[in-house]
């Protein structure tokens, strides 16, 4: 099988701890939202929540991916607060 780039990939914005993917969705949001994970924002924990939603594709457990769409789901309605006045 080819090497994908994905392996190659590599992110100067989120540095997610190892193993914080596996937890529930509230601590995969609250950590994710921290400076020191995410230094340039809630958007930038948005779209790694998205690449490792992308990047697991099929083989994703349903479980897994639906607490991960739900940690995203939870940035997003935070995000929302802080950009409404």
């Amino acid at each position: 099988m080819p090497r994908r780039w994905t392996i190659r990939s590599k992110t100067a914005a989120t540095f997610a701890p190892p193993g914080l993917i596996a937890k529930d969705a509230e601590t995969i949001a609250r950590v994710m939202a921290r400076k020191q994970v995410s230094p340039k924002g809630l958007g930038s924990a948005i779209r790694m929540l998205q690449f490792l939603l992308n990047r697991g594709g099929r083989n994703l457990p349903a479980r897994r991916r639906r607490e991960l769409e739900r940690a995203k789901r939870l940035l997003q309605a935070r995000r929302e607060r802080k950009l409404s006045p």
